[in-house]
């Protein structure tokens, strides 16, 4: 089993920088590609960002290329996502995800295990 444990939300305002954390326990991290999904009020789950074990490959959604940063230290188990230039659109509950494999996707279904999500919310 694996338990992933989000931290970091809050209230910022637009323009402002976030950076959630998610905790990893259980079997070892470093064989997980690692996500963050987000969910918006009245909207479906989506895809944000991935990493693969290693670090060295990355996805971000288009809607926050250039803005958020995904990273990982497996020494840590810890996955971060460094949101900056934050917007009202990116409030949501923000979620870590984990799936076995080297495959990298953005695929919702795809991921095995969830965390129980943190609130981030944009002001304008």
């Amino acid at each position: 089993q694996v338990q992933l444990v989000e931290s970091g939300g809050g209230l910022v305002q637009a323009g402002g920088s976030l950076r959630l954390s998610c905790a990893v326990s259980g079997r070892t991290s470093s064989w997980f590609i690692m996500g963050w999904f987000r969910q918006a009020p009245g909207k479906e789950r989506e895809f944000v960002a991935a990493i693969s074990w290693s670090g060295g490959n990355t996805n971000y959604a288009d809607s926050v290329k250039g803005r958020f940063i995904i990273s990982r230290d497996n020494a840590k188990n810890m996955v971060y996502v460094q949101m900056n230039s934050l917007k009202p659109e990116d409030t949501a509950v923000y979620y870590c995800a984990a799936r076995f494999g080297t495959a990298m996707t953005t695929s919702l279904g795809a991921f095995n295990y969830w965390g129980q999500g943190t609130q981030v919310t944009v002001s304008s």
